[in-house]
């Protein structure tokens, strides 16, 4: 079914998404023209835009909220994501074959039988709600959340299908800025900032770095309604909203989001704490640079390089010749010459000089396949 659009407008601005996509970076400016553009089309009165880490599915830079309140807000929104059950989740709109869904259509039309819906959108004035995962292939790389007035009439079919068929490219676009050669490289902060949590979530202590990178990482800022209160980034607040979770036993996984701001590839952690006598509910996160075991595993999926893909792209980096390359890893030339076509049109290059200065410049050299042994 082809895609039909009310107004010549509309098409327009549909047929700019697309060529937005192909040509844009995904950075503060491109999430603005992009909630722009699309609002034209599919119109919206709220909406939380995100990268994600494809390792974790956390939310990363850049990100972008529009009229969700305060700081408390995006608490609820991370807490409903992990801690309750509900639908629409992102991690089970990864595994759809559609990856958008509205919440009316899900509830066949009675929004009440989410808690989401109880807990925060009503509370925000909203009613509907449209999300969606931006993915390649298995990998998400970003994601979106739509919402609409709680007087206003639900997102129809036709809306859903239409952000479903710009998934794709708008995932594409994030992965592909997670390659970009960076810029000039900020100061970091001597030492890894620490930040505690309390039981309920609540910003307990920090350590001076911590308020260091807070200032220099340039992360989606939120309202805060008390000034007596360190306004915390929005995508700080998911991973600690992970960590909170994995710490009740109500999720699984890592709480680990990796940034790439200024020149530099950021990690921030996520830790359930204990006391020694019993567990103390609370909760920590850590920012520090990443190291190259945190980097490579994004680069390959960027990349969408296999693991024999690598170890070739290794020693193509070494200069082994081709011949010498099958010997070590007991395969044909032939074969060696059909996965270096493969790599060439991964990374787009077409010799094996372009690929090593595209893979190895500045911040990969060092990250990507260091850990990797080349065993046949």
């Amino acid at each position: 079914m082809g895609l039909t659009f009310g107004t010549v407008s509309a098409r327009r601005a549909y047929e700019r998404i697309q060529q937005l996509t192909l040509t844009g970076i995904a950075d503060s400016e491109f999430l603005a023209k992009l909630s722009g553009l699309l609002r034209e089309i599919v119109p919206f009165n709220a909406c939380f835009w995100a990268a994600a880490d494809p390792l974790t599915m956390l939310a990363t830079s850049p990100s972008r909220l529009e009229n969700l309140g305060s700081g408390e807000a995006c608490d609820k929104y991370w807490e409903s994501e992990f801690f309750v059950e509900d639908v629409n989740h992102f991690r089970t709109l990864a595994r759809m074959t559609s990856p958008a869904a509205t919440l009316y259509r899900v509830t066949e039309g009675h929004p009440r039988r989410s808690s989401r819906y109880h807990n925060l959108n009503l509370s925000l004035g909203l009613g509907d709600e449209l999300r969606c995962v931006f993915r390649t292939g298995v990998d998400v790389w970003g994601y979106a959340c739509l919402w609409r007035a709680e007087d206003a009439q639900p997102f129809t079919p036709g809306e859903e299908q239409l952000l479903a068929g710009l998934a794709d490219a708008i995932g594409h676009t994030f992965r592909r800025s997670a390659l970009l050669r960076p810029g000039l490289a900020m100061d970091m902060p001597d030492a890894p900032g620490l930040l505690i949590f309390d039981q309920t979530g609540a910003l307990e202590t920090l350590n001076e770095p911590a308020e260091a990178w807070l200032r220099e990482l340039p992360l989606t800022p939120l309202r805060n309604d008390n000034p007596d209160i360190i306004p915390l980034p929005s995508e700080l607040r998911s991973v600690a909203n992970k960590a909170r979770a994995i710490a009740a036993g109500r999720d699984s996984g890592n709480a680990r989001a990796r940034l790439l701001m200024h020149g530099y590839w950021v990690v921030i952690h996520g830790f359930a704490l204990r006391e020694t006598n019993a567990g103390s509910g609370k909760t920590a996160l850590v920012i520090e640079p990443a190291k190259a075991t945190e980097v490579a595993a994004l680069i390959v999926k960027a990349y969408q390089l296999s693991r024999r893909e690598q170890q070739i792209v290794r020693l193509v980096a070494n200069g082994l010749p081709t011949t010498d390359i099958a010997a070590m890893l007991r395969l044909s030339t032939h074969t060696i010459r059909g996965y270096l076509k493969q790599i060439f049109e991964k990374v787009e290059v077409s010799s094996r000089g372009e690929l090593v200065a595209k893979i190895f410049a500045e911040h990969y050299k060092p990250t990507l396949n260091r850990d990797i042994r080349v065993d046949p």
